[in-house]
């Protein structure tokens, strides 16, 4: 039985662009002629498995490390010391995923508290550790806790991750919220709607941010400006809003288990809080988490603008933000590539330089490394990318950061335009849907060449606007180094809202009951069969189940099967994320997944399956908790891998099928 999405999809029918493709195999190498990684020497001793970090008033870093410690740096930079020295200041914490500093002391927010730890006597070991306040567990491992973010006024902010039963719950009170404390321990709640808030930030007006990931009622990442009271999407929060003290009233029996687009539903309640900026599934990154204002100049030509680190994908991205009906949205770009393990965390050196704390233990990226503590320098040189894009009532002004060709940006042949958005259900994720090509009418060229107005027809409110540029160089016939950017358009200036009547498309859109339609299950159904074959009359001769285990593995990672023998391989689900299993050919596995990886827009519809002869047998992407059985007639004798090719898991979760001589000679 095939396993399916609860509504009838529509994906992206273009094919993936190679420029696309070119600039994601290419962005590393072509970036560090701007931004350069520097490795942070980190001892062999220390397992630096990164949850926080924060300077001291000497320009020391603490790191808290997931393990439970937090270290003190001294010379992260390498100007003094020939390797940095690393002393251990604290231990015995539960899991930390946050630091700040403060008047002489460290602020950090493991499992079930906000501590305050202090050196009182001043030897460089912690020795007063102060509850400021605390919250019950469940005992629930997906109860991660993250904070405290300073606000200018002495306040903190902390964020507690739901819990995980098969669906995101909030088992204790406060999960999936927000929550403000004072310095003497008031708490009071903030807003809700969060499932796995990794990380906030304030950009240069104070505002709060925050970062999410996928899952349930989540389509994809993104970041979200926050006020008093919002609600941000996931409604298992919600079970605690009758509470004396909730900010706001929306209770979890007003949502249905698909309700359609979340701008819609947006509409009719003034609680409800638009992504500010999304950052689409795959194709920007997997698993959002640090978000770091550019406070000055001395980092390039996007001062004011934000980056936003990912986990999954050991990137950083950069977000520009403009403020369109009182509210913030804006669009994403890619930034910098190739570091070396999971983005967790960054913090700015006084030096103006880019610190990056990494992990990856449970959390698969595709930085090879467990951890890791690098800088990213700016080197003084100006790339040629699309500074900002800005909404307009009838298309969209990109600035860039330097004069353009104005010849080749006056042709509407270098512009794509494209807008989709994601459904908002309880189901996991979501694949791009209600895909929309949209015509340029006419390019602009500003009389400094550094700005082209674009005139587009048919942008919707509500959805995600696709740009990217082909065939545009600057002055000096550079080519821009990121040639796409995301910008999500929640309202249009001007008045010139075009809403549609998205219930109307949705319900054009809605499923039969039928098992084996519009299943993300890759491009050859030959290679996905489902349903045990008609000529199979003593059925199959191997009964191979696979399940899933912490850390992003196969249960079984290893299983042999008689050459010609007829299989049925179940592979059960039972992790908390999306996953499918692929059987390739022999040395194939890596080549494979970096295929899956670069499937871009299209890779939901594919089911993250490439379209590849190296594939030999694969499952549909699999919901958490959902299982599929596939059929198939083992090949010649051999070793055959088998990965999970979601972006960025075949890395560590993969296994081999051996197929051995068959004892009776049949083939």
């Amino acid at each position: 039985m095939k396993i399916r999405f609860h509504h009838l999809l529509l994906f992206f029918s273009f094919a993936l662009s190679p420029l696309l493709i070119k600039a994601q195999q290419g962005d590393a190498a072509r970036e560090s002629k701007y931004y350069g990684i520097k490795n942070v020497p980190i001892p062999d001793s220390v397992m630096l498995e990164v949850g926080g970090m924060a300077f001291t008033h000497d320009d020391k870093l603490g790191v808290a490390t997931r393990r439970g410690e937090i270290w003190v740096i001294e010379d992260p930079y390498g100007k003094k010391l020939k390797t940095p020295k690393y002393t251990r200041f604290a231990s015995g914490l539960h899991e930390p995923l946050y630091l700040a500093y403060r008047n002489n002391a460290f602020y950090t927010t493991h499992r079930s508290e906000l501590t305050k730890i202090t050196d009182t006597d001043q030897d460089g070991k912690a020795d007063l550790f102060k509850t400021i306040y605390a919250w019950p567990l469940s005992g629930n491992y997906h109860e991660y806790s993250y904070g405290p973010l300073f606000l200018p006024n002495g306040d903190m902010l902390v964020s507690l991750n739901l819990s995980w039963i098969g669906r995101g719950a909030s088992l204790t009170k406060w999960r999936g919220w927000m929550l403000k404390i004072t310095e003497n321990g008031e708490m009071s709640p903030f807003a809700t709607g969060l499932r796995s808030p990794a990380g906030f930030g304030l950009n240069a007006a104070g505002d709060i941010f925050y970062a999410e990931n996928q899952g349930d009622w989540i389509g994809s990442g993104r970041i979200t400006q926050l006020n008093l009271g919002d609600f941000a999407g996931n409604p298992a929060g919600l079970r605690w809003s009758g509470e004396p003290n909730s900010p706001l009233q929306l209770k979890p029996e007003m949502f249905a288990d698909s309700i359609g687009l979340m701008y819609d539903f947006a509409q009719k309640h003034d609680k409800v809080k638009l992504p500010t900026v999304w950052f689409p599934h795959t194709i920007m990154g997997i698993s959002t988490s640090a978000i770091l204002n550019i406070d000055n100049d001395a980092f390039g030509p996007f001062k004011g603008q934000m980056l936003v680190g990912d986990q999954g994908h050991s990137k950083v991205m950069r977000v520009f933000l403009e403020k369109v009906n009182g509210e913030y949205q804006g669009a994403c770009f890619p930034f910098r590539e190739g570091f070396s393990s999971g983005i967790l965390r960054m913090a700015w050196g006084s030096d103006n330089s880019l610190f990056v704390g990494m992990t990856s233990r449970g959390w698969a990226s595709t930085g090879k490394d467990l951890y890791g503590l690098q800088r990213l320098t700016y080197n003084g040189k100006t790339p040629f990318e699309m500074k900002a894009v800005r909404a307009q009532k009838d298309g969209f002004e990109i600035e860039f950061t330097q004069p353009i060709n104005k010849m080749q940006a006056a042709s509407l042949a270098n512009y794509q335009l494209n807008s989709f958005t994601y459904a908002y259900h309880r189901t996991y994720g979501s694949p791009i849907i209600n895909t929309l090509s949209l015509p340029v009418s006419k390019a602009v060229v500003s009389g400094d060449g550094k700005k082209v107005k674009i005139m587009v027809n048919g942008l919707r409110a509500g959805y995600i606007h696709e740009l990217k540029i082909k065939g545009l160089q600057n002055q000096a016939g550079e080519e821009l180094l990121h040639p796409v950017a995301y910008y999500t358009l929640n309202n249009i200036p001007g008045g010139g809202a075009n809403h549609h009547d998205h219930a109307a498309m949705l319900a054009a859109q809605k499923t039969s009951t039928s098992t084996n339609d519009n299943s993300p299950c890759g491009p050859d159904d030959s290679k996905n069969i489902s349903v045990q074959p008609a000529n199979w009359t003593n059925g199959p001769e191997v009964t191979i189940n696979i399940g899933t285990k912490p850390g992003l593995k196969f249960a079984i990672e290893n299983f042999e099967v008689p050459e010609g023998s007829r299989v049925k391989l179940v592979f059960n689900n039972t992790d908390d994320m999306l996953h499918n299993l692929v059987i390739v050919k022999k040395g194939k596995a890596e080549a494979v997944g970096k295929m899956a990886m670069e499937l871009g827009i299209n890779g939901s519809k594919l089911g993250y399956v490439p379209p590849s002869p190296d594939v030999l047998f694969n499952t549909c992407l699999l919901q958490p908790e959902t299982s599929q059985s596939i059929y198939f007639t083992a090949p010649k004798a051999g070793d055959y891998p088998y990965v999970c090719t979601f972006p960025g898991h075949y890395f560590v979760m993969k296994g081999n099928m051996k197929v051995v001589p068959s004892a009776t000679g049949k083939k």
